[in-house]
């Protein structure tokens, strides 16, 4: 099984870029992972919401694979604990999942294809974050899940 991340656009903040670093390095040890950022077409950044949400979601659509699951990181998705996260990845690992593909949408959130083309949603908080500090905290989330099913002790080190 591999993990891809989808993301809408870049990370700007080097601080957070450092970390997001660090974890894809950590996660080389576990899972085949890729980061990809989509390019939202410029001309897109000066319409109204829905013709964002509408192009992005183009390119999102655009970039799965036959065979891939798709799961949203949505406010309105489903709160996991982090045993919980780990337990989603073996399941899909079990079901011999090729590749999981977790989307970070743009600030509308996604297009109501995306959202009828996805498999899940999830929700890393009721609180609301930047764009750039969800990549962090979901490959952070990410490498847990991996240190749990290994049975290491960073989860609770």
């Amino acid at each position: 099984m591999k993990i891809k991340l989808l993301q809408v656009s870049k990370t700007e903040e080097k601080y957070l870029e450092t970390g997001i670093e660090q974890y894809k390095n950590r996660l080389k040890h576990y899972i085949g992972f890729e980061e990809k950022t989509l390019k939202s077409p410029s001309s897109a950044k000066n319409k109204p919401e829905n013709e964002q949400k509408l192009a992005e979601g183009k390119e999102i659509l655009a970039a799965l694979s036959s065979g891939d699951k798709l799961f949203l990181l949505d406010e309105r998705g489903k709160s996991l604990s982090s045993v919980e996260f780990a337990n989603f990845f073996n399941k899909e690992a079990n079901m011999s999942t090729k590749q999981l593909v977790f989307v970070i949408g743009g600030p509308y959130g996604f297009s109501e294809e995306v959202y009828k083309k996805a498999d899940g949603m999830l929700s890393l908080s009721k609180m609301t974050f930047s764009h750039q500090m969800v990549r962090l905290f979901f490959l952070e989330q990410v490498y847990r899940a991996f240190t749990i099913i290994k049975g290491e002790k960073y989860h609770h080190g």
